[in-house]
């Protein structure tokens, strides 16, 4: 992650949330690197709290979440942050690409397709919690104001999937047709742990139904129908 942020064309900080982990654990690239800054916490609290307490520490406009064994590709914050000034969205989001050890990618488009999006619109392309999720939550740069509107669901996993539900129902936004992230394929993934199948099922459903909600609260629909009749 370190090595892609360093081949990006604007500038860019970075704040590293260590989960209970000591900072001597800590690269020296990266510690000696002045745009990186780390949030050390005193005991593990799990990836949602640690990234909601790092996003006290964020001093950047934007904001772009991020796992520390993927990589963005390297034009993708150049790529965003100038469709984000020249056009005044509040989001703008990329496609991912499934990043492999033999260095091998495969790309994945979201459901949601390319283009200009109205507030809550995003939400409209989950058809069910079973389906794949409408967009990569780690391709979104946005402005910091939504990302705290809008932080790490209170989930153990599946948390940002709630984020980007959440940024993408609070203002409109516009995701561009290229791949601006890479998620790393490998066995010390969180998502490759035994047992992370257990409660996906359970985070998808709690995600599904919260972007339904902000949507419908937003949007002054009545989820209700005919039982308020």
């Amino acid at each position: 992650m370190h090595a892609s942020l360093t081949r990006q064309s604007v500038p860019w900080e970075a704040v590293i949330a260590l989960d209970g982990a000591s900072p001597d654990r800590l690269p020296a690239p990266l510690a000696q690197d002045a745009r990186v800054r780390t949030l050390s916490l005193p005991r593990p609290v799990g990836a949602a709290c640690a990234r909601n307490l790092a996003l006290n520490h964020v001093r950047t406009p934007y904001t772009n979440w991020a796992d520390d064994d993927d990589e963005f590709t390297d034009d993708a914050m150049a790529v965003r942050l100038n469709t984000l000034e020249s056009t005044g969205v509040g989001w703008c989001a990329g496609w991912s690409e499934d990043h492999y050890p033999d260095g091998s990618t495969t790309l994945w488009r979201c459901p949601t397709p390319p283009g200009r999006h109205e507030a809550g619109d995003v939400w409209t392309y989950w058809k069910s919690p079973a389906d794949t999720i409408p967009i990569g939550p780690t391709t979104i740069l946005a402005r910091t104001d939504l990302v705290r509107a809008a932080p790490m669901g209170g989930l153990v996993q599946g948390e940002d999937y709630c984020a980007a539900l959440g940024v993408t129902a609070l203002a409109r936004g516009i995701l561009l047709p290229v791949p601006v992230y890479r998620y790393r394929k490998w066995n010390g993934q969180m998502t490759a742990q035994v047992g992370y199948d257990q409660l996906e099922v359970a985070a998808r459903e709690h995600a599904w139904a919260y972007g339904r909600s902000l949507r419908s609260v937003l949007h002054g629909e009545d989820l209700l129908g005919s039982a308020n009749s």
